[in-house]
């Protein structure tokens, strides 16, 4: 997709006087944490790289422990604006579009019953990734991410409807079960979940890998049937269709044949989200799923979205995100996907985000990037 980036200014952006970002600056301190003391960041297509962005990590983290990693608002706008250069992303082709995701919290049961009886499921021993999607090995269709390795070699692993009517029955890959298919399908989207059992500790699932087909929205299908407008798509709207027509469900949740399994996880702060494709607890509201084959993990994008209100004030969507997450369904420069949070009230916040968005990245003054910008 041909692209150009644009200077700006800070005063340029639309709402940036008027964003909190302190919460932001924290996420960037994880990811400048996790970059300076585990390993770099992979770079982007767009060429921000682990180089040019050590300088600035190591800023954030002698200013967060100066400050104990209290920050006023106007201390980590300021922040940012001294390290940092705006920079829009024009495309020729699709215009930015915003996206959100949460964490739902689901009740289970570690024994199945008639009531609770649709699994989570473990990564197979056999799954395994495509070493290069685009020119896998025979027999796997190219763009296929993983793939099984079995005695007779390797080969597509079962879609979506094929493991549900039970291609892995049989080898003790159930971590829980719940009371609805629908709602491990949501898990699946999200690519998470809390887990409640009563007298239980809450606990966690994450993606830990998927059967490799490909990622197809449902709510796409609803609106090409008819069945809902364009307008009126949300998570809600397809959970209620999903109800109201339980003898087609399972049939249009099956077009979606990707199908993705999950690991346990410690919530060990319950603010937080889970530890996301950037390995950093994921922050509501200021972390972001970007395509990481663009963009490179850490990266502050300020996303403006005129048509939706913001979390926290009456005042259109203009908030400094991190990029610390990625998804399937998360494809092209100007796109994302906002973590709303955990629980019920974070996914009506999600569901409730499908509009379009500018995205300014924001780029280290001394990049590449920066001084390529028109």
């Amino acid at each position: 997709m041909p692209l150009s980036l644009r200077r700006e200014g800070f005063s340029q952006l639309p709402g940036w006087a008027a964003d909190s970002p302190a919460t932001a600056f924290v996420a960037f301190c994880r990811s400048a944490r996790y970059a300076l003391e585990v390993t770099p960041y992979k770079s982007g297509s767009l060429g921000l790289s682990a180089v040019e962005f050590e300088p600035v990590f190591q800023a954030a983290l002698e200013v967060e422990n100066r400050q104990s990693g209290r920050l006023s608002d106007q201390e980590a706008r300021a922040f940012f604006e001294h390290w940092f250069q705006p920079l829009e992303i024009l495309t020729d082709e699709a215009p930015g579009h915003v996206t959100g995701y949460y964490e739902p919290e689901i009740e289970i049961r570690t024994e199945p019953d008639g009531i609770f009886r649709y699994p989570f499921l473990r990564r197979p021993v056999a799954l395994s990734k495509v070493p290069d999607p685009e020119k896998p090995p025979i027999g796997i269709p190219q763009g296929y991410a993983f793939m099984l390795e079995t005695e007779g070699g390797v080969r597509p692993c079962p879609d979506r409807r094929e493991i549900e009517s039970g291609a892995f029955d049989g080898q003790n890959l159930e971590i829980a079960w719940a009371t609805s298919r629908v709602d491990v399908f949501f898990a699946h989207v999200q690519g998470c979940a809390r887990l409640t059992c009563p007298g239980q500790r809450t606990r966690r699932i994450t993606y830990d890998g998927k059967s490799g087909h490909p990622f197809t929205g449902i709510g796409r299908l609803l609106i090409e049937r008819g069945e809902i407008s364009r307008d009126a798509i949300s998570m809600a709207s397809i959970r209620h269709w999903l109800a109201q027509h339980p003898e087609l469900a399972d049939e249009l949740m099956w077009q979606n044949r990707s199908f993705i399994f999950f690991r346990e996880a410690e919530v060990t702060e319950e603010r937080l989200g889970p530890v996301a494709a950037a390995k950093v607890p994921l922050e509501p509201g200021r972390s972001l799923a970007v395509d990481r084959h663009v963009h490179s993990f850490g990266t502050p994008i300020f996303v403006v979205a005129p048509q939706l209100e913001d979390f926290d004030a009456a005042r259109p969507f203009a908030r400094l995100m991190i990029a610390q997450d990625t998804g399937t369904a998360i494809v092209g420069p100007a796109r994302g996907d906002l973590f709303a949070g955990c629980g019920p009230q974070a996914g009506e916040k999600a569901g409730s985000i499908n509009t379009g968005a500018r995205f300014f990245i924001l780029a280290p003054k001394e990049s590449g990037c920066a001084r390529r910008a028109h």
